[in-house]
């Protein structure tokens, strides 16, 4: 089969969108764009900027497939996602673009497509531990959201399961905690996870940190955009700044527990792999060992905890990777 396919990772931050060409069974990436995606209303007029760009190039004038990842539940093949004001329907894009196939899936769910195609070299061991062959497996990251998806072995491959387990309750683990969930009840009513596993979520325990400013009145308030995650880090790491520091330390304590709790709940012994745009950034910081030790303190199942392989996935593009493989698939093309 001769013709190209259209593949995207969609982000409440940034969207990457990909042309395939496929000449006689080989596959050759021909376009590739980064956007912000808040500076479009909708996503029709994204794609239509990109398409005109696949057309100066002479790719072609009709993909014969596309696959969009996005960030939120899909109902019926049509998403709203949870942190843009955008509406998906696939028929729609279908008709509008003249795609003969078109499908939206959960932005993890091809995370999880995208691990299986990961060199060693795009992951990052936390712990080894001791993997069990075809047992469950669990992706995650803290984005502009949080992210789940399980693996689950079947039929000689691993079947991604798309979830909203990023809205689950926040579970604190001590009198901090406590009292950080306390502060975003009387924000937001009900605390997900979400609230602090992600770039806003970073703000907000930075925010929630800085209501003790009286114990140290040498330090001048911070004052933050909605999702500082990047000052915060720049604060911490090249400043030293000290509740920066901790809120660093107090969210990748979260993390791990958050991490150590999907993996008890799937059992998966074949390994738990955190991805997101955040991980990859705080490398060093995971590897100092709080994440870890949040991840095994399990009570009675902690020796179980240190048998589960955790992995940070270091390649920014794995969403796409997993979106470019089912767009391939539904092409007819396996």
């Amino acid at each position: 089969m001769t013709g190209y396919y259209i593949s995207g990772d969609i982000g409440g931050t940034k969207t990457l969108l990909q042309a395939t060409e496929l000449k006689d069974g080989d596959a050759q990436v021909c376009c590739e764009r980064r956007y912000a995606s808040q500076e479009y209303a909708c996503f029709s007029d994204m794609l239509r900027e990109f398409l005109r760009e696949t057309m100066a190039l002479g790719i072609g004038s009709n993909p014969v497939s596309a696959c969009f990842a996005v960030a939120g539940p899909i109902t019926q093949q049509v998403a709203n996602l949870t942190n843009l004001p955008w509406v998906m329907d696939s028929a729609a894009i279908t008709k509008e673009f003249s795609i003969p196939v078109v499908k939206l899936i959960n932005d993890f769910k091809t995370v999880a497509l995208g691990i299986e195609t990961l060199p060693e070299s795009d992951l990052a061991t936390l712990q080894a531990g001791k993997p069990s062959a075809m047992e469950l497996r669990v992706t995650l990251g803290a984005g502009t959201g949080m992210g789940v998806a399980w693996l689950i072995w079947q039929d000689g491959r691993y079947i991604p399961l798309s979830s909203e387990a990023g809205h689950m309750d926040f579970a604190p683990a001590d009198e901090l905690q406590d009292r950080l969930l306390q502060y975003l009840r009387k924000k937001f009513g009900h605390v997900s996870i979400e609230r602090i596993l992600s770039g806003p979520g970073l703000t907000n325990t930075f925010n929630f940190l800085q209501t003790d400013l009286n114990s140290t009145p040498a330090l001048v308030q911070v004052r933050l955009k909605p999702d500082g995650a990047a000052q915060i880090s720049d604060l911490a790491f090249n400043h030293k700044h000290p509740i920066a520091m901790r809120a660093m330390d107090l969210f990748v304590e979260i993390y791990g527990a958050y991490a150590g709790n999907l993996a008890l709940a799937g059992l998966c012994r074949n390994g738990v792999y955190v991805a997101g745009g955040i991980a990859p950034r705080i490398i060093d910081k995971l590897r100092e060992g709080g994440f870890m030790k949040a991840f095994r303190d399990k009570g009675r199942f902690s020796s179980l905890m240190e048998d589960i392989p955790v992995h940070v996935v270091m390649n920014p593009k794995i969403g796409l990777l997993g979106a470019t493989q089912e767009a391939r698939r539904i092409a007819g093309n396996n």
